[in-house]
This record gives C-alpha cells, sequence and structure tokens, in this order.
C-alpha cells in the first residue's frame, strides 16, 4: 500500500532459521511445504519467491516470480525482482508439483510451460480481493474472472491447479479467500470460504491421463506456429 524502504527489512535470505525450523516441521508431520515469503538475495536484491520443502525436510528448490504487477495498492514493482529462475518443477515425494506465484496466475503462457515440464499439480499462493470502492457487480466479475482463469489452465493443461488466496483485510483491500482445488476437467472438487479454514481433499493422478487422452490438446499443438509468442506484440 505504499512504498516503504522500512519493509525491506522483513525480507529473508533462504538459509534463515524460519526455513530450518519449516524444515523440522515438513519433516515431523510428512507433509510437503511450499513457503512463499519475501527473499532477500543479496544487499539491493529482493524477490518475491516460493521454497518447497519435501516432506522428508528435503529443500527442493526456491522459485522467484516472474510476472510482477504494479497496481494500486500493490507497488511491487517498488520491493521484487522480477525472478530469473524460469519455471520449475518439483518432484515431491507425493507428486510433481509448479509452483506459480500470484500475478503468475494470469499468464496461460507459464502454466502451459510448467505443465509442459512435467507437473501434475499447480500450486498458486495469491493475494487478491476487492477495493473498498468498487461495488458489487465489479466484485463479483472480479472473483469470477480470477476463478475462471485457474479452471482454464487445468483444462488447457489436463492436470490439477490449487489456488490458494489469502483471506481478511489490508487498510482498504478486502481479501476474497475462496481457495479451491479443481481436477484436469476444470471441476471445482472442494472450496474453502472467506475466513481462515484447512480443506483437506483426496485426488487421484490417474485423472490426468485420463483427461490428456480424451482432450489430446498436448497431441494437437502446431509448435511450428506460435513464434510470434515470442514478441511483446504483434503489429
Amino acid at each position: 500500500y505504499e512504498e516503504n524502504y522500512d519493509h525491506f527489512s522483513m525480507a529473508e535470505a533462504r538459509d534463515s532459521s524460519t526455513f530450518h525450523e519449516l524444515t523440522e516441521l515438513a519433516r515431523e508431520t510428512g507433509i510437503v511445504l511450499i513457503v512463499p515469503y519475501f527473499e532477500k538475495r543479496a544487499e539491493g536484491l529482493y524477490h518475491n519467491s516460493a521454497v518447497v520443502i519435501d516432506a522428508d525436510g528435503t529443500v527442493l528448490g526456491n522459485y522467484r516470480k516472474n510476472h510482477i504487477p504494479d497496481d494500486p495498492g500493490y507497488f511491487e514493482k517498488c520491493y521484487f525482482t522480477p525472478g530469473d529462475t524460469g519455471y520449475m518443477v518439483f518432484k515431491t515425494r507425493y507428486a510433481m508439483i509448479g509452483v506459480l506465484i500470484c500475478w503468475d496466475q494470469w499468464y496461460p503462457e507459464a502454466a502451459r510451460i510448467t505443465s509442459m515440464m512435467g507437473a501434475e499439480i499447480l500450486f498458486y499462493p495469491t493475494a487478491i480481493g476487492w477495493e473498498d470502492h468498487e461495488d458489487s457487480a465489479s466484485r463479483e466479475i472480479q472473483q469470477e474472472a480470477w476463478m475462471c482463469m485457474q479452471r482454464s489452465h487445468a483444462i488447457a493443461n489436463g492436470l490439477f491447479v490449487t489456488a490458494v488466496n489469502r483471506v481478511g483485510r489490508e487498510k482498504m483491500t478486502h481479501f476474497w479467500g475462496n481457495s479451491f482445488i479443481c481436477d484436469p476437467s476444470g471441476k471445482i472438487l472442494v472450496q474453502a470460504g472467506d475466513s481462515e479454514e484447512v480443506k483437506v481433499h483426496e485426488i487421484d493422478l490417474d485423472g490426468i491421463n485420463q483427461q490428456r487422452t480424451h482432450w489430446p490438446f498436448f497431441r494437437d499443438r502446431r509448435v511450428d506456429t506460435y513464434s510470434p509468442i515470442e514478441k511483446k506484440w504483434v503489429d
């Protein structure tokens, strides 16, 4: 909500004590942790990042957010350098997962590339909400667009998508929550509300092959026609 240089003091390096505690937590509980954080890479160099910790406590890698927005209430270009890790997948105990962060979720290119790298589940840690001045119709349109976009990634790429959105308020923004999991057909399997809660849902990864066999989008791709996508705009 502001460009305040004091906020840089909240950034953490990957070797901070926080991550040592989280690796122990993952090992003790046997769960995979996806940990978004404000990364201090070097003096004056910061990223919006997420560390993936496997169920045995092994740190599998660190993804840095590629798409950095600059909107009212989101002055991210002040704080974050665009990521240089490329798109990443992580082979965990339970599945091959891809992690993209918030604004990344509006880009079909990011979802497609991560899927082509072998992701079975896409995770999107997210902080999106309404501003107080927006009317109810605008709020409904925004939330529906957000959900539609994540479901479209699942459909187009034949994989599971988990969108985890912040809840609560910060100044003039109400974060709408509604975190959900959808299957490779885009069907919502489980959805949370707009307050803090934990949802657990078992998924069957065999559904990926079933969906991709019946809707063979990868088979029919025409990569020889896609070179214009590498340009900012086709004049």
